[in-house]
C-alpha cells in the first residue's frame, strides 16, 4: 500500500519577498485541535550560513495552509545552546500547553548541499573547546508554547556529545513514564549491533532528565534495502492496534533517497514492535521530491488522524511543504506482524 500525494503539492513553497524563507520550507510539525491545523515549518533564506528558523502556517482543512505572519516565530537564540539554527519540529500535547522537540546546532551549518555528505561548517576552536562546539553536533532541544506564538525554551534534552536528532516524545505517559524516540549518530558498531543509525527508544520521570536513562535498540535497519539507515519521523498516534509511527529509511548507507515506513507499537510496552510495513509506503516521485537541496527526498515531521484519515506532512527534497494522505485503518491492516 502506498499514500496518496495531494494533487496540489507542494502546499507550502518558499516566498521570495520574505528574506528568511525565500530558499526554504520544510520538514513541518503539525498539531490539529480545537478544529484547527497548526504548522510549525522549517524555513531559511539565501545566506551562506544557513540560518535556520520556524514559520507558522494554518489551515482549518488540512489542505490549504496560511502563513501567521511575515516574521518567523520561533528563531535560534542570540547567545544560548541553539544560537546557530532550529529545525524539523515534531509537537505533542500534555494539558494545555504543546511540546515541541527541535533539532539545533550551535553555529549556522552553512549552505550543506554545497559540501560533502553530513558535512557543516565549524568554527574555529582551542584544545578545550567542548565537542558540541567544535564539531558543531546537532542536537535536540524542548520547548513549550500555548499558541505557537510565545515559547519557552526548556533546554537540551540529548548527550552534548553525541549527533543526536530526530528526537520524538510520545503524547501520553505509558505506565507512569514519558517516552522518547531518538536517532543517536555514534551508536553503530559491534557495541550497539548495528551497522547504520537506527532507531532508539528510552523512558524517563521527567520530560527533562533522559540523559542517564537507558536507551533501548528498537529498529534497525535492513542492509541492501531502502532502509539500510533509519531514523523516527513524525510522533506516535494512538490507534487500536497500538501505537502507530512513521519512519524513514534511506539506502546505500544514508546517500540515497529518504523513503518512508511505518511501524506499530505495543500501546502498553512501546519497546515490543507488533507489526511493520513489508516495504516503503512512500518515495520521492515528483518534481519537488527530487530537485531540491537534497534530490529525492521525502522527510515526515507531522501526522495527524482525523475522521479516519491518516495526513502526512512532509518535506520534499529540503525545499518544499508537502502532503499525502491515505486510510489509517486500511494502512494498518496492510502492516505485516511480527
Amino acid at each position: 500500500m502506498k499514500l496518496k500525494k495531494y494533487a496540489g503539492n507542494p502546499i507550502l513553497s518558499p516566498l521570495a519577498e520574505n528574506e528568511w524563507e525565500s530558499l526554504v520550507t520544510c520538514n513541518p510539525g503539525v498539531f490539529y485541535d480545537n478544529g484547527t491545523f497548526y504548522m510549525l515549518y522549517r524555513a531559511a533564506g539565501n545566506d551562506k550560513e544557513h540560518v535556520i528558523r520556524f514559520g507558522l502556517a494554518a489551515s482549518k482543512d488540512g489542505f490549504h495552509f496560511e502563513r501567521f505572519s511575515e516574521l518567523p516565530v520561533f528563531s535560534p537564540s542570540k547567545d544560548s545552546f541553539d544560537s546557530g539554527c532550529v529545525e524539523d519540529a515534531r509537537i505533542v500535547k500534555f494539558d494545555d500547553e504543546y511540546y515541541v522537540t527541535y533539532a539545533y546546532r550551535p553555529f549556522p551549518p552553512g549552505q550543506y548541499w554545497n559540501f560533502g555528505h553530513d558535512e557543516v561548517l565549524c568554527p574555529t576552536g582551542g584544545d578545550h573547546t567542548p565537542l558540541a562546539l567544535k564539531n558543531n553536533l546537532g542536537n535536540s532541544g524542548l520547548a513549550i508554547t500555548k499558541d505557537f506564538v510565545h515559547f519557552r525554551r526548556l533546554g537540551r534534552i540529548t548527550s552534548p556529545v553525541l549527533d543526536d536528532r530526530d528526537v520524538i516524545l510520545f503524547p501520553e505517559k505509558i505506565k507512569g513514564k514519558y517516552w522518547m524516540l531518538h536517532r543517536p549518530k555514534q551508536y553503530i558498531g559491534a557495541k550497539y549491533g548495528v551497522k547504520f543509525p537506527s532507531i532508539w527508544i528510552k523512558s524517563s520521570d521527567d520530560l527533562l532528565n533522559w540523559e542517564n536513562q537507558e536507551s533501548r535498540l528498537l529498529l534497525k535497519g535492513v542492509p541492501g534495502t531502502w532502509e539500510e539507515k533509519i531514523g523516527g519521523s513524525t510522533p506516535p498516534l494512538r490507534t487500536d492496534s497500538g501505537w502507530f509511527v512513521l519512519y524513514h529509511g534511506v539506502e546505500n548507507g544514508g546517500l540515497g533517497y529518504y523513503r518512508v515506513g511505518a511501524v506499530l507499537l505495543d500501546i502498553d510496552n512501546p519497546l515490543r514492535v507488533i507489526a511493520k510495513t513489508p516495504d516503503f509506503i512512500m518515495e520521492p516521485e515528483y518534481e519537488y521530491e527530487i530537485n531540491g537541496y537534497y534530490k529525492g527526498c521525502v522527510f515526515p515531521t507531522g501526522n495527524v488522524i482525523l475522521d479516519g484519515t491518516l495526513y502526512v506532512y512532509y518535506g520534499g527534497a529540503d525545499k518544499y511543504v508537502a502532503l499525502a494522505t491515505c486510510s489509517i485503518n486500511e494502512l494498518i491492516q496492510s502492516m505485516k506482524k511480527i
